[in-house]
């Protein structure tokens, strides 16, 4: 007789595994950051790493680019402040005797003359709003010397360097001399900017020949003028105006 094997006892349930409370890293995804853009474009640099840079170029006037042993840095400024910054932190420099540390501090500016009705009139206005121009020493590791630091902290209106925070960065040599080359001194006139090119065509706003249309033959610079030939009664004729009295015509 057959021995009765005993029943094979039932399979228990698989419990499933709890769930880990790490979630598993994400595929790795590629974030494009874009560059700080101030609302006006102002000169940068690479970022200094501590080094002293020791270049010593002039500019075609004589003028140093950049004071063996410094730097050119671009802080920035509340609006309409650039140059009550510059004066008071000249001064101050002054009175603390930092002039070893800091050397040259600019906004630089554009003056433009007009001529009208025979009158001339100078405007300047500021290329960089909302900065200044500030040579200085940094320290070994980059950052900025602590009593220099303070001393442009405390004075009203001024932000931070353009940079990593305490560490500016350096402009540029090229930049340098196309921000000293627009700081003109202010006794250099500038001469008349015209806006009209030779062979340009414009329509006359005020005058006798108003409302007359006429091409630039020439630009007169020194007395503001612009000389448009118009036809009158079928022959071209020469006309001097100045340039407040003549418009482009495409600006109609």
């Amino acid at each position: 007789m057959n021995e009765e094997l005993p029943p094979t006892p039932p399979t228990p349930p698989t419990t499933p595994a709890p769930e880990s409370p790490v979630p598993a890293p994400a595929e790795p995804v590629e974030v494009s950051v874009p560059d700080e853009a101030p609302a006006q474009q102002a000169p940068s640099g690479p970022a200094m790493d501590g080094r002293i840079d020791e270049r010593s170029d002039t500019l075609d006037t004589g003028e140093l680019v950049v004071t063996p042993g410094m730097n050119w840095f671009v802080l920035r400024v509340a609006s309409n402040k650039e140059s009550y910054v510059r004066e008071t932190l000249l001064r101050k420099i002054q009175i603390e005797g930092l002039t070893h540390l800091v050397n040259r501090i600019l906004v630089p500016t554009e003056k433009t003359k007009t001529i009208k009705g025979g009158k001339q009139k100078i405007t300047e206005t500021k290329l960089y709003p909302g900065y200044v121009f500030v040579e200085m020493v940094l320290e070994e590791d980059g950052r900025i010397p602590q009593d220099v630091f303070f001393l442009i902290k405390e004075t009203t209106g001024v932000g931070d360097f353009v940079g990593a925070t305490g560490r500016p960065t350096a402009l540029k040599t090229h930049e340098i001399e196309k921000m000293l080359l627009d700081s003109r001194k202010p006794d250099e006139l500038p001469e008349v900017r015209m806006v009209f090119e030779k062979g340009e065509p414009v329509v006359i706003k005020e005058g006798p020949f108003e409302n007359y249309e006429g091409t630039v033959d020439e630009l007169l610079p020194d007395k503001g003028l612009v000389r448009v030939l118009v036809t009158i009664f079928g022959r071209q004729a020469p006309i001097e105006l100045e340039e407040w009295q003549i418009s482009k015509i495409d600006e109609e």
